[in-house]
């Protein structure tokens, strides 16, 4: 199959390289120099969106937010064949990805909305979750690549489902935050050992796989990011405006914003958004320095 992947970085080049591993013929492209480098680097061939859209049976993208995804696809309209499939990993708005149908429909081409839940060391080891929503037949035809990105693939409807879903995901992982930075300001205050905490922590009932995996940092107190806060705040600016879209109120999740604002504030953006967990022991009197 002939692929092209806009978009290489975090995500989307591990995606992009278990495609050529499994001997599909794959061009990228990115506006980042930095990243064109580390793609040619894994094995990938460059090429310009238009002439490598223009060929390409299926085209992936996986891109920051609402504009380029508009933007990306309105490329895509214009310059893809009819027939091809359009595929696009990012978490966007539900609108935003409306208007991207509405521009691909008229144009003859397939839109298949594909979100993923997991990090970049899960991308990198084929292990993320994949929700699909868009034709059921292009799903179909798709599959087999979703298959190569992980164990988990779901087909959740024909319209927005996917994008939605991975709100509600990234709504619960963001709440996880919270509730770890509240439970664990209160345990050390309280005059509990950090580590005995997390040994406690990943053995009880509250034992989440999410939680289980930023144990490996968290217990040194390591907040490398895997999704940086900025990256979170994006996110959950989202969430709130689909919880508005359909009236559904979301107070935990404003407060996590909130949360997540501060860290910002403080100098954490470009940390792992789980150091909100540094703004609550700031505002308790306790020290942040590391383990």
């Amino acid at each position: 199959m002939n692929i092209h992947i806009i978009g290489v970085g975090k995500m989307g080049l591990p995606m992009a390289c278990h495609f050529l591993a499994a001997w599909h013929v794959v061009t990228a492209s990115d506006a980042d120099p930095q990243r064109l480098a580390l793609a040619t680097a894994k094995g990938l061939t460059l090429a310009a969106d238009a002439t490598a859209m223009s060929t390409a049976d299926i085209i992936f993208s996986s891109l920051p937010h609402d504009a380029a995804l508009i933007a990306v696809a309105a490329q895509v309209a214009v310059t893809a064949r009819k027939g091809a499939t359009f595929v696009d990993t990012s978490t966007v708005s539900q609108l935003a990805s409306r208007q991207v149908a509405g521009l691909l429909q008229e144009s003859g081409i397939a839109y298949l909305r594909t979100t993923v839940s997991g990090n970049n060391h899960m991308a990198e080891q084929a292990l993320l979750t994949v929700m699909a929503s868009g034709p059921r037949a292009s799903y179909e035809t798709v599959l087999p690549l979703l298959k190569l990105l992980g164990p988990h693939q779901f087909f959740l409807g024909t319209g927005e489902e996917a994008r939605l879903m991975k709100l509600v995901v990234n709504l619960m992982i963001a709440q996880t935050s919270a509730m770890l930075s509240e439970g664990l300001a209160l345990g050390r205050k309280g005059g509990l050992d950090w580590q005995d905490m997390w040994q406690v922590l990943c053995a009880s009932a509250v034992a989440s796989p999410i939680l289980k995996a930023k144990s490996v940092q968290l217990a040194k107190r390591d907040f490398t990011p895997t999704f940086t806060v900025e990256q979170m705040v994006k996110d959950l600016t989202l969430i709130l405006a689909a919880g508005q879209a359909v009236h559904v109120p979301l107070p935990q999740t404003a407060m996590t914003l909130q949360l997540m604002h501060s860290a910002m504030a403080q100098g954490d953006a470009g940390d792992d958004y789980a150091a909100i967990i540094k703004t609550v022991e700031r505002s308790a009197g306790l020290s942040t320095d590391p383990y």
